[in-house]
């Protein structure tokens, strides 16, 4: 089965057998980054065949710098097709009303240009600075206002690292961190507060992620403003904040030269 219909309604179902006990994990943490997860989200058979087709590494895009050191993929008709119809699944009307309301949002719209969405893959040593993610979507008319990250990565553990941290107190108390587990759904709140990063993976195994983001008309937080990807160091790491906030500085004076850019951000899926 791979139909991105078929796909949407297992989605549909499993959330919907947890919707109140969801409603009640977002609601709790809405006042700082709001967020909820769900495991044993797909059947056993469809998440395993994600798994077996996921890009290779090689046949990925490496991004290595001092803010991330991962691979991406999100030309989605270069790999297999089950992979494009699992990522459009979540993009269904029913799963977005259905994650919308579970977030008390309205007026929630998908992102069909995956723009920094698609599939993550990371490898030993890979790792994602702490950051808020940019404020809008390609065309800077929609804000971002939700991330779906769903972890395909069988028999994952918590000290493998590559996890999901989440500064719900500001960036010098320490992280909340939950796990990349297999099958399971997470969803977060993005908002100029939502510091988040994935620590360093610590296995020889692949951390895969397939992820999307939901925009909206207006922010998720009344006192949201335009921004771009801004990453920061660890408490740790004082040298790194550093150069982070020296780099940050430095792009968002580019982007106040030039509204879109020098370029266009090549993340996206060209159809």
């Amino acid at each position: 089965m791979n139909h991105r219909k078929q796909i949407a309604s297992l989605i549909f179902k499993r959330l919907t057998i947890e919707k109140e006990a969801l409603k009640k994990q977002f609601s709790e943490r809405k006042n700082e980054i709001g967020y909820f997860y769900i495991d044993n989200l797909l059947p056993m058979d469809l998440i395993e065949e994600i798994y077996q087709n996921l890009p290779k590494l090689s046949d990925s895009e490496l991004k290595k710098n001092i803010r991330e050191y991962k691979y991406v993929a999100y030309q989605m008709n270069k790999y297999a097709p089950l992979l494009e119809e699992v990522i459009y699944a979540f993009q269904e009307e029913k799963i977005v009303s259905i994650i919308s309301e579970i977030c008390g949002l309205q007026d929630v719209l998908p992102d069909e240009n995956l723009y920094a969405g698609g599939v993550s893959l990371m490898k030993k040593d890979n790792y994602l600075q702490p950051h808020i993610d940019n404020s809008h979507d390609k065309d800077q008319k929609l804000w971002r206002v939700l991330n779906l990250l769903f972890y395909v990565s069988p028999n994952w553990k918590l000290e493998n690292g590559g996890n999901l941290e989440l500064w719900n107190n500001g960036l010098e108390y320490a992280p909340i961190e939950i796990e990349s587990k297999y099958n399971r759904l997470v969803v977060m709140a993005t908002h100029q507060k939502s510091w988040h990063a994935v620590n360093k993976v610590k296995t020889n195994d692949i951390r895969a992620c397939v992820s999307n983001y939901y925009f909206s008309k207006v922010p998720l937080s009344p006192i949201d403003r335009f921004h771009i990807t801004l990453f920061r160091g660890r408490s740790t790491q004082k040298i790194t904040d550093l150069f982070l906030r020296i780099d940050n500085g430095l792009r968002k004076t580019v982007r106040m030269l030039f509204k879109n850019g020098i370029r266009e951000n090549p993340h996206q899926y060209k159809k």
